[in-house]
């Protein structure tokens, strides 16, 4: 379907891919991972001719039809939002607008060519083309009323949800998507899921969400070292068995039999998880072939992510009563009344992520309630990541002295302590000297960590939290959080994170709260939650 040959790709004396060569074959969805700098989304960008190789070759099989997520939210303003979608499948688009321009110019002369494209529209499944559309659309979470207008009248989170039916329209041969999950909602990305692990062409992807990936992938390529290798299985059976080979070339004295029972134990426990039921038979098959030889240990770091506490808190963590919000006359939730508990592990969701904001920024005093009131336990300490962490990096302090100023003692205060705190958190030798004006947004997030690791709080509060990291950092923060015995609030899109850490959800309505103690995935495929949801968002 699409193959990769000798594929070399340099910057300067950088080089990022050496000799790749590999192919993507059709029902396969493959999932593209690899540290940060890496070349992911350099190497979807070669795949679809948007940048060329230093050398080697991309060959796609000839006949068949490759569709890109658009990642230019303003390339369309200009066009209607279903015309926009049709524009995904180029040689339909071309037969339709050649067909409109005639017949509004019909004439004698034009009618023997207005008949050969009405018969390779009707071969392209034309005449259903605006249905098709139209229904991607709403499934998606674009409504009826917005087909016909203008992109440009849509706001950031509309338009990505609009290039997504561009992308997926027309059952394209290759689908390239890099986040193609990023400012969804939990029910547009479950959609997606859906209809990927469904998909009988070939799917390529980049992503930080471990969950779509495990839902999604059949595959996984893994970039390091410059090549591209590429392991049977989603991300999870990737992870864990390059965390058995890197366990198992430290034990270089292990005996050859203990090693083959624990790969052997890894195997069968991972046969019967596959992304794709039909996928299921050729998977097991791979697998049984697989030897710890075949598995490489990765060479990403993984940054050192413990949440410790100062003292243990008591009974009473946080009492909210009566608490309201609006921005300009909109009520973002209203009638919230919550009271923690000791250990309380709170995923906090609104179908408005101003809501969840709003909410944690008036907990913590930087915000003004319409109404109500709250009040922390007098043994708790709590550590906040706000969504918006800018304010904290507006400064030209070096991150040392900036991670500094959060140290409790003075042994804390000294330069090779800060130092050696942030080379855990993966800021060694020079990149400890940057100031966070210049810091990307992953690392300004790893500051934010380090700080909340300082304060050494029993209550953490976490918006977004995942927002910019890499896989292995959200790895690392997602396994401390489980092992951390205090509370946590938490609001974020992962859907990993949040299912693997919350034991109660609560939801905030402009028409009051839901507060269940569930799992998330529990909570959201409740039938009895469903219903009371629905009429939750209802407008007065």
């Amino acid at each position: 379907m699409l193959s990769v040959s000798n594929l070399s790709v340099q910057f300067g004396k950088r080089v990022l891919f050496d000799e790749v060569n590999v192919n993507f074959t059709q029902g396969n969805c493959y999932g593209i991972i690899g540290a940060n700098g890496a070349g992911k989304s350099t190497f979807l960008k070669i795949l679809s001719g948007k940048q060329d190789a230093t050398s080697g070759h991309v060959h796609l099989e000839p006949g068949k039809r490759m569709s890109v997520l658009e990642q230019d939210h303003y390339a369309y303003d200009s066009y209607p939002v279903l015309e926009t979608v049709l524009m995904g499948n180029k040689p339909l688009f071309a037969v339709k607008k050649e067909m409109d321009e005639l017949y509004a110019n019909y004439s004698d002369e034009n009618a023997d060519r207005i008949g050969e494209l009405q018969v390779q529209f009707e071969e392209m499944n034309g005449w259903n083309a605006d249905s098709d559309a139209a229904a991607l659309l709403s499934n998606l979470g674009i409504s009826e009323d917005l087909h016909y207008t203008l992109m440009s009248d849509l706001d950031g989170k509309q338009k990505v949800r609009v290039l997504l039916a561009q992308a997926l329209f027309g059952n394209p041969d290759v689908l390239i998507m890099d986040e193609p999950t990023n400012d969804l909602d939990f029910e547009t990305i479950t959609w997606l899921e859906n209809f990927l692990a469904n998909y009988d062409n070939t799917v390529i992807v980049v992503s930080h969400d471990r969950h779509f990936l495990d839902a999604v992938c059949t595959n996984i390529v893994d970039i390091d070292f410059g090549k591209l290798n590429l392991y049977s299985g989603n991300y999870t059976f990737w992870y864990e068995s390059s965390q058995l080979a890197a366990r198992q070339r430290a034990q270089q004295n292990k005996k050859a039999e203990e090693k083959a029972k624990e790969l052997n134990e890894f195997i069968q426990r991972f046969s019967a998880n596959v992304a794709k039921s039909k996928q299921a038979t050729s998977r097991k098959k791979m697998l049984e072939k697989l030897k710890v030889e075949d598995i490489k240990p990765s060479s990403r770091r993984y940054p050192a992510i413990i949440f410790e506490r100062e003292r243990e808190a008591g009974d009473q963590i946080l009492n909210v009563e009566g608490l309201s919000a609006s921005i300009d006359g909109e009520t973002l939730f209203s009638g919230v009344d919550i009271n923690l508990a000791k250990g309380d592990k709170v995923a906090i969701i609104s179908k408005d992520s101003r809501a969840t904001s709003a909410f944690y920024e008036i907990i913590n005093n930087n915000l003004q309630p319409d109404s109500g009131k709250f009040q922390w336990g007098i043994t708790t300490t709590q550590a906040y990541l706000p969504a918006d962490n800018s304010a904290f990096f507006d400064n030209d302090d070096t991150l040392v002295d900036w991670l500094r100023q959060y140290a409790k003692t003075e042994e804390e205060r000294e330069e090779v302590f800060v130092r050696g705190f942030l080379g855990k958190m993966l800021f060694s030798g020079e990149e400890a000297l940057k100031t966070g004006r210049v810091l990307s947004g992953g690392e300004k997030v790893r500051c934010m960590l380090s700080r909340m690791m300082m304060i050494r709080g029993n209550v953490l509060m976490l918006d977004e939290p995942t927002n910019h990291l890499d896989l292995e950092s959200i790895t690392a923060f997602n396994n401390s959080l489980k092992k951390f015995p205090g509370t946590i609030m938490l609001t974020s899109h992962d859907h990993e994170f949040t299912q693997t850490i919350a034991n109660r959800i609560i939801e905030l309505t402009p028409n009051g709260t839901i507060d269940r103690y569930l799992s998330f995935d529990d909570y959201m495929s409740d039938a009895s939650i469903k219903e009371q949801r629905a009429k939750m968002y209802e407008k007065a």
